[in-house]
């Protein structure tokens, strides 16, 4: 897993128009997982690149009627299969946290990265996300010197109460260990 310029070379990069600079001299020090299913709890398609890239056609579902004029992008996706979508530039910042807080710091936006997974929190991930996102963690860990195994976080954890996800079914420990390894 390679790093260029701040992009994932195994990544099919599909460019965002949601997100801007981070502040000045604010190192990258978080990962966060998400998770995301469009419409909710069906996968495949393209309808979270249309999302990230304001092209949801509110028309195709009555749940985009809800969401297409959100502005929100991660840095990367990470499809059931396995494939990797980066949306980002790792050291720009991603839209994909929103009101949030890190160990007393808020704005977690300004600090991290992103990571959605295609899922539910009704639901396993599959193997091959796992794989992928033990092998994108790592290579960041080592890009990013500031961000370390201990600062990998759900959505939950930053936004306790307004967010669930990665939610139960993801398998913190196995993660965690693989990171670790």
């Amino acid at each position: 897993m390679k790093i260029k310029n701040h992009w994932l070379s195994q990544a099919c990069i599909v460019p965002s128009p949601n997100y801007d600079d981070r502040p000045i001299d604010e190192p990258i020090s978080l990962l966060v997982i998400h998770c995301i299913s469009l419409p909710p709890e069906q996968f495949g398609g393209d309808y979270i690149d249309q999302l990230f890239c304001n092209q949801l056609n509110p028309n195709d579902h009555p749940y985009f009627e809800e969401i297409h004029q959100l502005k929100v992008s991660s840095h990367l996706l990470i499809k059931r299969t396995g494939e990797l979508v980066q949306f980002v530039a790792f050291n720009k910042r991603a839209w994909h946290a929103g009101v949030s807080v890190f160990k007393e710091r808020q704005k977690c936006n300004d600090f991290s990265i992103g990571i959605e997974l295609e899922g539910s929190e009704n639901q396993p991930y599959t193997p091959e996300q796992y794989a992928q996102l033990v092998s994108v963690s790592k290579a960041l860990v080592d890009h990013y010197p500031a961000l370390s195994p201990g600062h990998i976080v759900g959505h939950s954890d930053i936004a306790p109460g307004r967010k669930v996800d990665p939610g139960p079914f993801f398998n913190w420990n196995d993660f965690l260990s693989a990171i670790n390894k």
